[in-house]
């Protein structure tokens, strides 16, 4: 008898030690789209304060995350390489998301309006991507299922 009660002891000792990795594995996968569309440092800053707060909750969790930072119309200026405040923290955000993905998509209609206005070209942070236009990109995003928010 007491074999057999040794046995179900280290059963359930297995069991509690696969469970975490069992449910990370099987978890839902987050996907979040957030919105940026206001020339605002203080926006920007609250923007990065919850795509860290994001990923530091779900590596504790032992799960990852996706998500994507779309800036458009003024908000773009956050991903502009000679204007942007948040310059350093978007490197830093960007290379420390691993094992999750953080991505920044810049708005090309944006982009093509504020060469026009400017008459030079404007140079993207090299953290982030051009996507044709940020509306679409975030509608695109909300269609495949991603959670989508709008400081």
């Amino acid at each position: 008898m007491r074999r057999f009660a040794l046995a179900v002891a280290a059963l359930a000792a297995a069991a509690a030690i696969a469970m975490p990795t069992y449910a990370a594995e099987n978890a839902k996968p987050h996907r979040i789209a957030i919105q940026v569309d206001q020339n605002d440092p203080a926006l920007m800053n609250l923007v990065l304060n919850n795509v860290s707060n994001l990923t530091e909750y779900y590596h504790s969790k032992g799960e990852q995350v996706q998500i994507e930072v779309v800036a458009y119309g003024p908000g773009l200026n956050m991903l502009r390489e000679d204007k942007s405040p948040v310059k350093d923290r978007l490197k830093r955000i960007k290379e420390g998301s691993f094992p999750s993905t953080v991505n920044f998509s810049a708005c090309h209609n944006t982009m093509m309006g504020m060469e026009k206005a400017e008459g030079h070209p404007i140079p993207i942070v090299p953290q982030a991507s051009v996507v044709p236009a940020g509306v679409v990109r975030l509608s695109e995003l909300q269609e495949q299922g991603w959670s989508y928010i709008r400081p």
